[in-house]
């Protein structure tokens, strides 16, 4: 099933898609029944990890899993509005925060499994010299892409960095704000913005951009993602082994091989 399909599909009441679903099946008269599947929300910036690691438990188990990615700040209204998700996998803790105080969360599933840093990435082929931060407000510089910073994780982040120098006030006027950092990372890659701020496992999937400046986890804000079974799922026993399955050690390779920072092990959060 594609996104596209998966995100119509959140608009149809619960009941009315079990409804079709049971009557299907009467009409193949007893066939067999179609995998078991688990629908997961998740930041952008997960995606190739997830793509692999959720492949990979398929094989292992016969569970599909769907994914809807996006903005994690999109995810959250999604669910709060009804979509059918199994679980949240979030890239930062205000989002499910919100979540579990409208108690849309599993209590006892809620876990921080990663980290991650920032970084300047400009464009390959021609892209400007950017050694220091303040560079970044020197006149050639016209366009910072960062994602939306009111609400969208990386651009919370990426702001707080800017704030934190004293950098924002003067870059303000340039930033453009995008919709997730993966359009943040397109935007620059495309030459249509100067620089930009996102993840450094964003950056690395792009050979349209480089890295021109690297900000030490000590002196970017503190990022972490969280992840939790949502309230209400019908398949809480499958999510929970997923959500098992991404905090192994088979799990933790792929993260980590994929450039995320590894948060230690920690019991789920109430």
């Amino acid at each position: 099933m594609s996104v596209a399909a998966l995100r119509e599909e959140t608009k149809r009441p619960r009941a009315r898609v079990a409804a079709v679903a049971a009557a299907a099946l009467a009409l193949l008269g007893g066939a067999p029944a179609a995998a078991e599947e688990l629908y997961v929300f998740a930041a952008a910036s997960l995606t190739e990890a997830l793509e692999e690691l959720a492949a990979a438990h398929e094989k292992q188990t016969g569970t599909k899993v769907l994914l809807n990615l996006g903005a994690s700040s999109t995810l959250a209204r999604q669910i709060e509005e009804g979509a059918p998700a199994d679980l949240f996998l979030s890239a930062d803790e205000a989002k499910m925060h919100l979540l579990a105080e409208r108690g849309l969360i599993l209590p006892g599933t809620r876990r921080s499994l990663l980290s991650n840093t920032l970084v300047v990435v400009v464009p390959a082929e021609g892209g400007l010299a950017i050694a220091a931060p303040r560079d970044l407000a020197g006149p050639r510089v016209k366009a910072i892409a960062i994602a939306e910073p009111q609400t969208v994780p990386a651009g919370i982040y990426a702001k707080q960095y800017l704030v934190g120098l004293k950098l924002w006030d003067a870059l303000a006027a340039r930033v453009v704000p995008t919709e997730n950092v993966r359009a943040a990372l397109a935007a620059v890659a495309a030459g249509n913005a100067d620089a930009g701020i996102v993840y450094k496992t964003d950056a690395a999937i792009s050979q349209d951009v480089r890295v021109a400046l690297e900000v030490p986890a000590a002196e970017g804000p503190r990022i972490s993602y969280p992840f939790a079974v949502v309230r209400g799922s019908p398949r809480p026993e499958a999510a929970r082994r997923f959500l098992a399955f991404l905090d192994s050690a088979a799990g933790r390779e792929v993260f980590a091989r994929r450039g995320f920072l590894l948060l230690p092990p920690a019991p789920p959060r109430p």
